[in-house]
């Protein structure tokens, strides 16, 4: 039985909360839920359609309702499209894995069927057949699911690896041809959450979803303020302005016969891929297996991802550890001094030596066709390519940097869409430490527009790699080198500005 101070304490903990939930307001016009609902709910006929063609695997599957529709004749009233359909797609594992409370009250801002559980329907699912039902409708007449098709916007509800998994499977659509490819805007549920940050989705939902966890872990209800917050940003996903993404194919060529690789959802196993013959390989190549994916903002190589690997595999293993972004920074933590990422000066392990001993890295630089051999610092034990200008819950490692050096570096300003990465290297956890603190800057590598990463595996029996927040372990052989090939797609992803 719990003492009269602990109960004391739990009930000022919660009331502190409450009085900071009551002291964020939200500028603007007040947000009828009505209105709202009016605004982004489907007709019932085209969402029972897409239902269907999803649940059957099946386009044509869905027909049937708008057949019914169909059958009243001229006579009828037109069924209108409505002025700014959007879908869902929503991660419960993500925020503290409450997500089963949101996708309630999204379902409820909206319709139950344009709220998708992720892992139980898939992006590329919907992707195929519920937005193929509506294509197939429109190409039969059906203006309602023309005008819909051609105005829905997407909203993904999760951290970066569910954006980034949403977003390859629309790119799908520019490659079919099956134009327009639907804004996306983001909920963000995630730990680091730097693609919501860099497009402006975390200044309020992230911040009273946050609070809303803690309040939720210290046994208070779902406050009044993260409904306004949630109606607030369906509200800027359907009037929000829209901007461009650069995006990465990375593709990793390992010798057949290997361990197998684990591969996270965002990378899958491929046809073997012809290496680029412009950059000379030593050796001969063995048979090789490939498996490819796209990233968004970064990949890794190295002591961090190893990291990220033992917190997701916490985390699956035992998921009431992972309650929401405050224990999963703690565990986070714990994890980088547990593998060694902060006390290894004298340690012998081969493993934890720098990168230099396994990798080698060549890149062709802005408006260039020729490869580049890159040294490697020999104190680098992890090696980053990054994306967007946010990294590891909002941190810029590569940093604001001055004109003279950037002319003197024979770099150019970093940005989301100008089709080069920027490849950086931690020395330790205290250096990446010191340079999340912005206190000192990452060292700085390359600007490059395509990248190789060779690996040999030497004293080295298995290396860890990261995209977007999902981590895996990757076999290493010591007779013949994997390679990592990573070029940016020819199209951009289209997101939305949350401000």
């Amino acid at each position: 039985m719990e003492s009269s101070e602990t109960v004391v304490g739990k009930v000022g903990v919660r009331a502190s909360v409450i009085e900071s939930l009551k002291g964020f307001s939200f500028s603007g016009v007040r947000i009828r839920k009505d209105e709202l609902r009016n605004k982004l709910t489907m007709p019932e006929y085209l969402r029972l359609a897409m239902k269907d063609a999803i649940v059957e695997k099946d386009i044509d599957a869905g027909k049937r309702h708008y057949d019914v529709i169909a059958a009243g004749g001229h006579d009828a009233p037109p069924v209108a499209a409505p002025e700014a359909p959007v879908v869902v797609f929503i991660n419960s594992k993500s925020g503290g894995r409450l997500g089963p409370e949101l996708k309630d009250l999204l379902q409820d801002l909206m319709s139950e069927e344009q709220v998708f559980e992720v892992l139980k329907v898939k992006p590329h699912e919907f992707i195929q057949y519920g937005l193929g039902c509506l294509e197939k409708l429109a190409s039969l007449g059906d203006s309602c699911a023309k005008e819909t098709r051609e105005r829905l916007r997407v909203v993904v509800a999760g951290g970066d690896g569910t954006v980034g998994w949403v977003l390859g499977c629309l790119g799908e659509l520019h490659k079919e041809g099956r134009d327009p490819v639907p804004p996306t805007a983001i909920v963000p549920l995630g730990t680091g959450n730097d693609l919501s940050r860099s497009f402006g989705w975390f200044s309020d939902t992230g911040r009273v979803f946050f609070i809303w966890v803690w309040t939720y872990i210290q046994g208070g209800s779902f406050p009044y303020n993260w409904k306004t917050a949630i109606k607030k940003t369906l509200d800027k996903a359907i009037h929000g302005p829209t901007c461009r993404l650069d995006s990465w194919n990375l593709v990793i060529s390992m010798p057949a016969g290997a361990a197998d690789l684990v591969a996270p959802h965002s990378l899958k196993r491929s046809e073997e891929v012809v290496l680029d013959q412009d950059l000379k390989i030593e050796g001969a190549l063995p048979e090789k297996v490939c498996y490819q994916g796209v990233f968004y903002n970064y990949f890794s190589i190295g002591m961090d991802a190893q990291v990220a690997y033992g917190f997701h595999t916490l985390r699956n293993e035992k998921p009431y550890l992972a309650q929401g972004p405050i224990s999963n920074k703690i565990i986070y933590s714990s994890y980088s001094c547990k593998q060694g990422w902060f006390f290894t000066p004298c340690i012998a392990d081969p493993g934890l030596r720098g990168l230099n001993n396994i990798l080698k890295l060549h890149v062709k630089r802005l408006n260039s066709t020729t490869w580049e051999p890159i040294t490697i610092p020999s104190s680098v034990r992890s090696i980053v390519a990054l994306n967007l200008h946010s990294y590891a819950s909002g941190r810029n490692p590569w940093g604001k940097l001055k004109p003279e050096y950037l002319q003197k570096k024979g770099f150019v300003e970093a940005k989301a869409d100008d089709g080069l990465l920027e490849v950086f290297g931690f020395k330790h956890g205290w250096h990446a430490s010191f340079v999340m603190a912005e206190l000192i800057s990452a060292k700085h590598i390359a600007q490059a527009s395509e990248i190789r990463f060779e690996l040999r595996g030497g004293a080295w029996k298995e290396g860890f790699m990261q995209m977007d927040g999902e981590p895996w372990k990757q076999p290493m052989n010591n007779e013949f080198s994997t390679f990592v090939d990573i070029k940016r797609v020819p199209f951009q992803s289209v997101m939305i500005k949350g401000e």
